[in-house]
């Protein structure tokens, strides 16, 4: 008949059952090097998106301004400008906001995806490269709410914080995908529509 257990003994499966939760979450989140290194992307996606909103919204950054935008926006096909900018706006700032936090993220990155394949729209015919007035920024940043979509945020987010560690992998990044995309064929559909009666 086997006697209590000792102290030591009562330790050492504590200390064994904390390592296989920590495995748990690591299968996850990927540990502590991918969790920091998955929080650097969502900062500098953030801070990126929502700069490039007050550029839009406010005149920030050297930026346009709404009504500066606007005009730019209606000449590209997006009309009515005014509307549509400060819906790009809204979305660069709602896209930011959930990825910088890691709520919901799947959701974020597919806000993301959908307004940067809107925004690449007007300089794609200009090919990729930024410098020569292409559409390489919209799509470094759509590639990157693609990463987040299936990787999810890592351990340091409110995702993780909740318990929502499954919002990640496969399924949930191409639905961040497909979902991103759907939601940019209507603006793009009216925009077509717009420069084909203007021709």
């Amino acid at each position: 008949m086997c006697g209590p257990l000792s102290a030591p003994t009562i330790s050492r499966l504590r200390t064994l059952v904390r390592k296989r939760r920590n495995g748990a979450d690591d299968h996850h989140t990927g540990g502590v090097p991918m969790s920091f290194g998955l929080l650097i992307l969502r900062l500098l996606l953030a801070a990126m998106l929502c700069g490039h909103a007050a550029q839009k919204l406010l005149g920030w950054f050297g930026g346009a301004g709404l009504v500066n935008t606007a005009a730019g926006f209606e000449r590209w096909g997006f009309r009515p400008g005014p509307r549509l900018v400060v819906l790009a706006g809204m979305c660069e700032l709602l896209g930011a906001g959930s990825v910088v936090l890691g709520l919901l993220t799947p959701g974020g990155a597919a806000v993301i995806i959908g307004t940067m394949i809107v925004a690449a729209a007007p300089s794609a015919a200009r090919g990729l490269w930024a410098h020569q007035g292409g559409c390489e920024v919209p799509v470094l940043y759509a590639g990157m709410g693609v990463v987040l979509g299936f990787t999810g945020p890592g351990g340091w987010s409110v995702d993780h914080a909740l318990g929502l560690t499954s919002l990640s992998g496969p399924a949930w990044g191409a639905a961040a995908v497909v979902v991103g995309v759907l939601a940019a064929v209507p603006p793009l559909l009216a925009r077509h529509r717009v420069l084909a009666a203007s021709r």
